[in-house]
């Protein structure tokens, strides 16, 4: 699968998670701070009086019937939050569900990703080992039923709540399967299980002694997964390390922090917080590398977003990583979850985060709409004034987010590009006619010959999906990889296909052979520290 197909569920966001307790005690108050006090309940008072003078106004009057719930759980709530910052924010239940499940990194179902597409509700892929992919579910399957019910007029949110239940019950599930004569169909009966959606991808080597590893969010169990992972390498043999936290979100602060601790020297600062009401503090290394000392190359893009920063900030400023890729999405508040009645949850920014340099991460968005934010128009503003320094005196920024060591950008997504693959969803289209006539053995040297691209030409054809002679010439070697990625992931599955599509990745093949200015900038800042310590501790002569 694409990584930017992949749509997380959450927006970015370092999150923190607390109950509420039924009453809130504070410090007695006396003089002018009770007056003040006083003064601001009346002017709650008054506003939530003329709320409901209007809400009753438009209950009685609007030309169509309005839902109270859906007033203000989707508009009054959400519209008070966004007049604060662009990441405070609401969640009814059914999104209050689906933040905690992303939290804990498991639910129980069948384990696939599905959208919309024409109108049905399609299979994007089965995720690998699940109970979906065993029953033997392909990409570009459309759920026609599910427990005897048509899916038709059905959204991607209803089949995925009717796919989900408890672990060991069975859901029969009808599919439409294209094959050499059209459409068939098949039914599956699958024992749903726990499906744990595992936040870091299994790490492997990409070169004799250069490792990889992919964190994808950070969920509870992030830091537990890497370690797995890096024990499973044997760590002692890494030379270099190439860690991606491309189009990572974020999620769970002290999870980014244990990351890092596992990088950086006990004692060493991470990151730290503090807010209006939240005091100062500041989370530093505990464990330490305990001698994991090998370079690292850490990759990120404009999707990299709070806990990915603070990783990539910490390992900057103590000058533990060679950052490359794009800037960083620049989201530096933290929200705290406060759990609801009625199963729904307030997201409330409560803090900013800074750097162990003291930089904020936390682009500007005083004086731009949210879409502009979130479309990242300013992405790459920095604020001239926030002017830090790394542990060996390099010249970092801070209000926009990580600004990496060296800049390389990876190829745009062109028109035709987005026409057909993100929108039509013609790779993984194709790929199962390909396979309704061909058998499911490629392996892993498996390359896109032209006789398939033009194939592929053929199809969009006969699908109706336009494209020009000129587009697909100029498009053809992009062609070439999204129908390697859509025909291995068909056949060997997603897990199996993003690791060999890693492989040939130009972004981690540039990190590859940037892992040399990695190991120069250690050396270099280890000198420069140890040079600063011997200056400072030795006398003055007078």
């Amino acid at each position: 699968m694409n990584r930017k197909s992949r749509a997380s569920l959450l927006v970015p966001g370092v999150i923190i998670f607390f109950a509420v307790l039924g009453g809130v005690v504070g410090p007695s108050m006396s003089g002018s701070t009770a007056a003040a006090a006083q003064r601001s309940e009346q002017d709650i008072d008054r506003s939530v009086r003329t709320f409901t003078k209007v809400f009753s106004v438009v209950e009685e009057n609007a030309a169509e019937p309005v839902d109270p719930g859906r007033a203000i759980y989707n508009g009054a709530i959400p519209g008070m939050l966004h007049t604060l910052d662009p990441h405070s924010n609401f969640f009814d239940p059914k999104q209050f569900q689906i933040l905690r499940e992303e939290q804990r990194g498991q639910y129980y179902g069948v384990g696939m990703m599905v959208r919309m597409h024409r109108g049905r509700v399609v299979v994007v892929n089965p995720f690998s080992g699940s109970p979906a992919y065993n029953a033997g579910i392909r990409p570009n399957d459309i759920i026609d039923q599910i427990d005897g019910a048509s899916t038709e007029g059905w959204d991607q949110g209803k089949v995925a709540d009717r796919l989900k239940g408890p672990r060991g019950t069975t859901v029969r599930v009808t599919m439409l399967r294209r094959d050499v004569e059209g459409q068939k169909q098949l039914t599956f009966n699958i024992v749903r299980d726990e499906i744990p959606r595992k936040s870091v991808a299994d790490a492997f080597y990409l070169r004799p002694g250069i490792a990889y590893l992919h964190i994808k969010q950070f969920n509870e169990n992030t830091s537990e997964e890497m370690r797995q992972n890096l024990r499973r390498l044997d760590e002692s043999n890494i030379k270099g390390l190439v860690l991606d936290l491309r189009e990572n979100p974020g999620g769970i602060l002290n999870e980014g922090v244990a990351v890092s601790d596992h990088f950086l020297k006990k004692g060493q600062v991470i990151v730290s917080h503090r807010g209006r009401s939240s005091p100062q503090r500041k989370y530093e290394a505990r464990q330490g590398s305990r001698g994991a000392d090998y370079p690292i190359v850490v990759l990120v893009n404009g999707a990299s977003a709070s806990a990915a920063e603070i990783v990539a900030g910490a390992l900057q400023d103590h000058d533990r990583a060679w950052i490359l890729g794009e800037q960083t999405f620049g989201k530096g508040l933290v929200q705290t979850v406060y759990p609801l009645s009625e199963d729904t949850g307030l997201a409330l920014t409560t803090a900013k985060y800074y750097t162990p340099s003291g930089r904020l991460i936390q682009r500007d968005y005083s004086k731009i709409s949210f879409y502009d934010y979130y479309s990242r128009k300013n992405g790459d503003a920095k604020d001239l004034e926030d002017v830090r320094m790394t542990d060996s005196g390099r010249t970092v920024y801070g209000g926009g987010g990580i600004t990496p060591d060296e800049k390389v950008e990876a190829a745009k997504t062109t028109p035709f590009q987005f026409r057909v693959r993100d929108s039509m969803m013609a790779h993984p289209m194709f790929a199962a006619k390909y396979f309704a006539g061909h058998p499911l053995t490629i392996g892993e040297d498996f390359a896109v010959t032209d006789a398939m691209v033009d194939e592929f030409r053929q199809f969009l054809k006969d699908d109706k999906i336009e494209a020009t002679d000129e587009e697909f010439s100029t498009n053809r070697a992009a062609t070439k990889i999204d129908l390697k990625r859509a025909m291995l992931t068909y056949a060997l599955g997603d897990e199996k296909s993003d690791t060999l599509m890693v492989r040939e990745d130009p972004i981690v093949l540039a990190a590859i052979e940037a892992m040399g200015r990695a190991q120069s900038l250690r050396e270099t800042a280890s000198k420069t520290i140890a040079q600063r310590a011997a200056a400072a501790a030795t006398p003055e002569q007078e």
